[in-house]
């Protein structure tokens, strides 16, 4: 299944406006946006990307009978499609528990998930991702950013990359579509995912 992708000038959260437009939007429906006013991260955090050069967007799963114990399904699904299309560039990336994506000792993208449950199962899932595509100057305060560009010395078009990364998205969650593929995922994502001790 193909996604829906709504881009929009700004907003501010793309989970927010997601959110706001859930009764008219299906399964894998995107809204991304080139600026977000209130972007944020996991926990207090705020995302910080510059107008126009990195993928901020969120997306929609449907879930189909996932239940509510499964849901390390849906950060499963969204780090390895992310990790895939990463890979695609020629990038070895790793994934950070709970959900960041890192190349070397730097950070790439960042993954928040919001699960709404009911009766045990995952009715859908909102899930925010801010990935560095071209942004090269970063504010002091963030230790360790990088972007793609700044891995491969190329320039990315914004809308060709999303389109790109929204296949990778849309053929892990085509794979938890059945029990036995759900329990895959999850596999696969906890033999790559790095728990780091604090």
């Amino acid at each position: 299944m193909e996604s829906s992708i709504i881009w929009l000038e700004s907003t501010d959260s793309t989970n927010k406006e997601l959110r706001r437009r859930l009764d008219q939007s299906g399964d894998l429906t995107i809204i991304a946006a080139r600026m977000q006013s209130a972007g944020r991260g996991q926990g207090e955090h705020t995302w910080h990307s510059a107008p126009g050069q990195n993928l901020t967007f969120s997306i929609l799963l449907r879930h189909r009978l996932l239940k509510a114990s499964d849901a390390l399904a849906v950060t499963s699904i969204m780090a390895l499609g992310i990790r895939d299309y990463l890979r695609s560039k020629g990038i070895e990336p790793w994934i950070k528990w709970p959900n960041d994506i890192w190349v070397g000792e730097k950070k790439i993208c960042g993954i928040l998930v919001e699960n709404t449950i009911h009766d045990g199962t995952i009715e859908f899932s909102i899930v925010g991702v801010g990935l560095d595509l071209n942004q090269t100057d970063w504010p002091p305060e963030l230790p360790n950013p990088v972007s793609l560009k700044e891995l491969t010395g190329q320039e990315y078009d914004t809308h060709e990359e999303l389109d790109k990364l929204a296949e990778a998205i849309a053929s892990r969650s085509s794979q938890a579509s059945s029990p036995e593929g759900t329990a895959g995922i999850i596999e696969e994502f906890s033999k790559v995912v790095v728990r780091l001790e604090r």
